[in-house]
């Protein structure tokens, strides 16, 4: 490699360090939560991610779809934990568009336990004709699509700010966020203290409604975090037993061997 093409290397490195650097001073330090299900032997808060999915439905699924899950996911083990009757109960709450029926006919009826969670648009263009323009996100796997995952929708629920600072000029149907890239959202601030009442009693405080509805986000992102984490456990302890008894047949056989003088 000459002597040149070292110094240029050298020279783009320091210069992606250092606007790096820049960036991340900039960058307002999201809020960290101290979430459940984290670490190790981590789980989530089933109360939390009851009340997550009431947040969903009654906040974010005006705007928002989760085309992955399906009803029956919400009484799966790992998950919110609701009952096989209470999740038909709360898909007969909705309409399904099914069919053709025999005379060619698409028509609407109660929702099942197998159905995919409602849509609140048919398609993309009526999404964005409906919010200026902006396509609100399918929620189905959010959490995992951004970088600092739970902790960075979190502060983006509680980053929102009627005074921006001086030097930010904010367009119709625009709004200050000091978390979000840009600090510009079309989005406007979905949670309230009281926003939702929660059936079990809990105080509706702005927080307590954005941590459970991301509980509820993280879930849907990794249905399986709990096994997935129970079957590392199982693997690292299994590896530690296999690890003791290799060093011990290691220990016997070279026992028997006479070392040469």
């Amino acid at each position: 490699m000459s002597l040149v093409l070292k110094f240029s290397l050298f020279f783009f490195f320091l210069l992606l360090n250092i606007s790096n650097s820049f960036s991340a001073e900039k960058q307002e330090k999201l809020l960290k939560q101290s979430w459940s299900f984290d670490g190790f032997f981590g789980k989530f808060d089933r109360a939390s991610l009851q009340r997550g999915y009431q947040v969903y439905t009654e906040v974010c699924s005006s705007c928002h779809s989760m085309n992955l899950l399906s009803y029956r996911n919400l009484s799966e083990a790992g998950g919110p934990s609701f009952s096989e009757e209470e999740v038909k109960a709360i898909a007969s709450k909705v309409e399904v568009l099914d069919g053709p029926n025999d005379k060619g006919e698409m028509f609407r009826r109660p929702g099942k336990p197998s159905d995919k969670f409602t849509s609140p648009f048919p398609n993309e263009k009526a999404a964005r004709a409906a919010n200026g323009g902006a396509y609100p996100p399918d929620m189905s796997v959010l959490v995992k699509a951004r970088a600092g995952g739970p902790d960075y929708i979190y502060s983006i629920l509680m980053g929102y700010d009627d005074k921006p600072p001086k030097g930010i000029k904010l367009e119709d149907g625009v709004y200050y966020n000091k978390y979000m890239p840009g600090n510009k959202i079309k989005m406007a601030q979905p949670l309230n203290k009281d926003s939702v009442n929660y059936s079990d009693g809990t105080l509706a405080t702005q927080e307590q409604l954005a941590k459970d509805v991301v509980t509820f986000l993280t879930w849907a992102s990794e249905p399986h975090l709990e096994a997935r984490k129970r079957i590392g456990f199982k693997t690292v302890f299994y590896l530690l037993i296999l690890t003791v008894l290799v060093y011990l047949v290691k220990k016997k056989i070279w026992l028997s061997v006479e070392p040469k003088v």
